[in-house]
């Protein structure tokens, strides 16, 4: 004890600190053997945050929801001029509850004209997505294979997990062509189907966002006081963003606006890689050279500890030091809080996680190589999304729970095995994976969201 006393004296914190400290809102200081931010006291935090989004925030939508819910019942009797009319009723009440929704899809659900046409509800045909009649039902097989590949893609490159999720659910699934069907004919529908969809991504990038910062905590690859720094600055932005978006946006505004920040993304990762992007980068290079010789190594037969090359030395308000591999560190922590704000912000009102901002923030602007901003967005995205989704779900966004616990299922596949196959790939491999996602991605979705033209995939 006398020992780790001196060393923070000094304004020093070693590794062997980091595995043993309590966190006050002023210092950190170091506790007993299994102290209060133990590894197994960060996986307890996470675990909480994550379950307060999906247990308790239905719980309050749904008492928030619980005093309007009779006006619905009222509405439905309107359309009783056809010879279908008798069943609409029943089918209009039949689907909130088989989707666990509140009145707000409800009353969405009561206004749209019935019908077989294209924006009209077909009360006849079995229901689907969110429990609406018509609906796209998806596969079980597929839903769960692309929650593995969204699960990997946000685990290994910490990002575009959000992105890939969100193509999944518009594109993949036919939920944003379904959405965007109502513009004309009943847009408080298309835009509570798209406010779901937003809330979808961000539960797959949530749990994938959970399992990737607690294995890259153990696995030494994840920056606590960055991650720290950038959370509560997306608590900020997350809450904000989900507030004042809920309920606003349909469908096709939030295709177009998805794919000009995806597509930016692309451009600005295609400079990053160039000689001129890569020569301001020396420090996130030698960190990175570090790590894959030391990988080599080990593949070869040498005993090498990948989990000994993270090591914080000071952490301020104002000032935060650490090496990863013998190679030096330095940051002032309120520029990622101010970025979190930021970067939160416009995840939240893109419905997807921010890593695809985040990464290239930390690789930019603190200099981070790949294998450490993968890990430390994870935290930051995992904070964003609970603060994103509660917001929602306090607003009324519906979720439908079966679909979602599919997927679930996938994305914690894949989350387990991103980061022990992350090692495999080079740190500019991964970006140009992540480049040419972002740039198809993103021409696809502006071009569909503001002019009407699809390309395939997308």
């Amino acid at each position: 004890m006398s020992v780790l006393r001196q060393t923070l004296q000094k304004g020093l914190m070693t590794d062997k600190c980091l595995e043993n400290f309590k966190f006050t809102p002023a210092i950190f200081t170091t506790g007993e053997k299994g102290g209060f931010m133990s590894k197994r006291f960060y996986a307890m935090v996470l675990s909480v945050l994550f379950v307060m989004a999906s247990i308790g925030a239905p719980l309050w939508a749904q008492d928030n929801a619980s005093a309007p819910a009779p006006a619905t019942t009222q509405a439905a009797p309107a359309v009783e001029a056809t010879p279908a009319a008798p069943a609409a009723p029943a089918a209009v009440a039949e689907a909130p509850k088989a989707a666990s929704t509140d009145s707000k899809l409800q009353k969405a659900i009561a206004s749209a004209p019935q019908g077989t046409e294209k924006g009209q509800i077909d009360p006849a045909k079995p229901v689907g997505f969110l429990g609406i009649p018509g609906a796209p039902n998806v596969s079980v097989v597929i839903a769960l294979l692309w929650a593995v590949w969204v699960g990997w893609i946000f685990s290994t490159v910490g990002a575009f997990g959000g992105v890939m999720a969100g193509v999944g659910h518009m594109s993949v699934f036919g939920f944003g062509e379904y959405a965007g069907a109502f513009k004309k004919t009943a847009p408080d529908l298309g835009k509570v189907v798209t406010d779901s969809i937003k809330a979808s991504n961000q539960f797959l990038v949530g749990t994938s966002a959970l399992i990737s910062s607690i294995n890259y905590l153990k696995m030494k690859r994840l920056v606590l006081p960055l991650a720290i720094s950038l959370g509560l600055g997306s608590l900020i932005g997350a809450y904000g963003a989900a507030a004042l978006s809920a309920g606003k946006l349909d469908f096709k505004s939030y295709q177009g606006y998805f794919g000009i920040f995806v597509l930016a993304l692309g451009a600005y990762l295609i400079y990053e890689t160039s000689p001129a992007g890569q020569a301001s980068k020396k420090t996130a290079k030698a960190a990175a050279k570090a790590f894959e010789d030391n990988a080599k190594k080990m593949r070869s037969g040498e005993k090498v500890d990948l989990n000994a090359g993270l090591k914080i030395e000071t952490f301020t308000p104002f000032n935060c030091a650490f090496t990863f591999f013998g190679v030096p560190f330095k940051f002032n922590p309120l520029i990622p809080f101010l970025g979190g704000i930021v970067i939160s912000a416009i995840a939240a009102f893109l419905g997807v996680g921010g890593g695809f901002l985040l990464v290239p923030f930390l690789t930019s602007v603190t200099q981070l190589p790949m294998y450490l901003a993968a890990g430390t967005s994870a935290l930051a995205v995992l904070i964003s999304m609970v603060t994103s989704i509660i917001t929602l779900m306090t607003k009324g966004t519906p979720i439908d729970w079966v679909f979602i616990g599919t997927e679930l299922i996938g994305i914690t596949i894949g989350s387990v095995i991103g980061p022990r196959t992350s090692q495999y790939f080079s740190d500019i491999m991964l970006k140009r994976i992540f480049i040419v996602l972002a740039l198809y991605v993103g021409i696809g979705y502006l071009l569909a969201g503001f002019f009407g033209i699809k390309i395939p995939g997308v």
